[in-house]
């Protein structure tokens, strides 16, 4: 099976899963943005259930790239290779510091304007594009490119301040979750690759 089925058949699952979550939902005389609220204490177990998943999948890039790197330094240290995985795993694991602690919404609330931080986060990760660019091009870079879109896509939604709470819900929420589906994936993909790759070498050196 190629990358790019199996990344259609993913996000396709992914969504026939959100689609019935969200039935079961109104069955149970919740709103549909119930879904997507802050994580805290709720009697109800579909309460916050989509936030809550969103920061499991944050901490997958996290959990992997550590992992790979560890594992890549006992078997062929120093190489660029390595390096990208390690800043991947820095990357990744600041975004969901960010997404626990809140961090963007502090920012805010000491006076930063909101554009502000959305650019502060944007040339962070153009840095890391940028220095790795020949390393992202060997892998399929377009997974992380839409999870990236559909993650500043919702936070565009979010900026509007939409008066219908359901439909602003679904606009902001699904393409967030969506977009760590595929980020998760990408770099669970490019860790198994590269490890393969360095044990193939290993045995075969």
């Amino acid at each position: 099976m190629t990358i790019s089925r199996l990344v259609v058949r993913l996000n396709c699952l992914s969504l026939f899963v959100v689609a019935i979550l969200i039935f079961l939902t109104q069955l149970s005389g919740l709103k549909v943005s119930d879904l997507f609220l802050p994580p805290y204490s709720y009697p109800h177990p579909n309460v916050a259930l989509l936030t809550r998943t969103f920061q499991i999948l944050c901490s997958v890039p996290v959990i992997v790239c550590t992992f790979t790197y560890k594992l890549a330094q006992s078997i062929q240290p120093r190489t660029s290779e390595n390096r990208f995985i390690l800043f991947s795993a820095l990357l990744t694991g600041g975004f969901l510091l960010n997404e626990i602690y809140r961090i963007h919404i502090y920012m805010v609330a000491g006076g930063i304007p909101k554009l502000g931080v959305s650019l502060l986060y944007a040339v962070v990760l153009f840095s890391y594009g940028w220095f790795f660019r020949r390393e992202l091009k060997l892998t399929p870079y377009q997974i992380l490119l839409a999870g990236v879109g559909l993650l500043f896509f919702a936070i565009g939604v979010d900026s509007l301040h939409l008066k219908n709470k359901i439909f602003s819900s679904l606009l902001e929420g699904v393409p967030k979750l969506f977009s760590e589906i595929n980020i998760a994936f990408y770099y669970w993909y490019i860790c198994k690759c590269f490890l393969q790759k360095a044990f193939y070498k290993k045995i075969n050196g």
